[in-house]
């Protein structure tokens, strides 16, 4: 009988490692995150720059630049790109740059809550800051400008789902790497002005030249961000602005995974 019972229990398969307090961390991290003062200008910037657009008389007039089009039209696809980076570039890599520094992984190695459980959970209050963020600033170009929302919703949800994924992997690589929490900001930094520059912060839409939107077709943020620009037109993202950006997640998101250090 006993017999048995062993070889039942060894045929079970082995239960795969649970996240253990992931709700009351993510509750906690969120709470953390709330309190940093950067956050503030993290969530302000973005509504910030789409109310300043939005009032200035030459960007609310149609231009023959944008095919007929207002400049702010195409300035609030950019303006969610710019998001996204910030969030990934500065956030996200800041925060567990500064935890490696602290010890608080290490720490979290020998408790119940594993530091896959931070990392998660970090994702997670990443990623609701970010939803509201770009929720925030899509009522008020909506309602305030009268700039039409994207037409093609699913196209666009994927477009802005990979864009998102290569590039909090990047900040997840700029973590691994960097040994502080300034450093992790830093570097962050900056990646972040050649990302948001290839993605149309400086030139958004139909004004940027062709040599420059060939080259941002090939990173994550500018590839990403011509795909959300496609779905907010109406047409569904080219398979090479969505490959492009998974492509990132999967080489840099392996990479990091490599060689983030706990401590």
């Amino acid at each position: 009988m006993t017999v048995q019972l062993d070889q039942r229990i060894a045929a079970r398969p082995a239960r795969r490692p649970r996240l253990i307090g992931l709700g009351k961390l993510s509750g906690s991290e969120f709470r953390l995150l709330c309190r940093e003062p950067g956050m503030a200008w993290v969530v302000v910037l973005p509504i910030l720059l789409c109310a300043v657009f939005g009032l200035l008389p030459a960007t609310g007039r149609p231009s023959p630049d944008f095919g007929g089009g207002r400049m702010i039209d195409f300035y609030v696809p950019v303006l969610v790109s710019f998001v996204v980076a910030l969030m990934a570039l500065n956030t996200l890599a800041a925060v567990l740059g500064t935890y490696r520094e602290r010890g608080v992984l290490r720490r979290l190695a020998v408790t119940p809550v594993k530091p896959l459980t931070l990392l998660v959970a970090q994702g997670l209050v990443n990623l609701a800051v970010l939803a509201g963020v770009i929720v925030g600033m899509l009522a008020l170009a909506g309602f305030a400008f009268d700039v039409p929302m994207p037409k093609q919703v699913v196209g666009y949800l994927l477009a802005l789902l990979v864009t998102i994924a290569s590039m909090f992997s990047i900040g997840l690589l700029v973590a691994a790497l960097a040994p502080t929490g300034k450093a992790a900001n830093g570097i962050g930094t900056v990646l972040m002005f050649p990302s948001v520059f290839l993605a149309g912060l400086w030139t958004p839409g139909p004004a940027m030249g062709d040599v420059v939107r060939r080259i941002a077709e090939f990173t994550p943020l500018g590839a990403g961000g011509q795909a959300m620009q496609e779905a907010w037109s109406g047409s569904f993202p080219s398979l090479l602005h969505l490959v492009v950006p998974v492509v990132y997640t999967l080489v840099i998101g392996f990479i990091a995974a490599r060689t983030f250090r706990w401590e």
